[in-house]
């Protein structure tokens, strides 16, 4: 019985330190729709984080043009909560929820 109650503590305690580790206030998804307006978060996705560049697809050119001008901005509110972010990598690229082109039957 008591290598049980030791068991269950010891997963208790890794589940805890995963949570911590992931923690919502850093999870750069997250934090782009809270520093977003609804019009611009129309336009993007977002598509990755590693070593510490961010990358987000948009939809159209205009688009691609309006987040670049804002990126520097965008990058300080970020920075705040993403320690390790050092750049914003906007590309042109689909944004809709399924990827996966849909072909019509003939």
């Amino acid at each position: 019985m008591e290598q049980i109650k030791n068991t269950l503590e010891a997963v208790i305690k890794n589940l805890q330190a995963r949570q911590k580790k992931a923690a919502p206030e850093n999870d750069p998804e997250l934090l782009l729709k809270n520093n977003l307006s609804k019009k611009e978060l129309a336009h993007l996705k977002f598509n990755y984080y590693k070593k510490g560049t961010l990358g987000i697809k948009v939809d159209s050119s205009s688009w691609l043009y309006y987040l670049s001008l804002q990126n520097e901005v965008l990058l300080d509110k970020l920075r705040s909560n993403l320690t390790g972010l050092k750049r914003i990598h906007f590309c042109l690229g689909d944004i809709s929820k399924n990827n996966e082109t849909s072909k019509r039957k003939r």
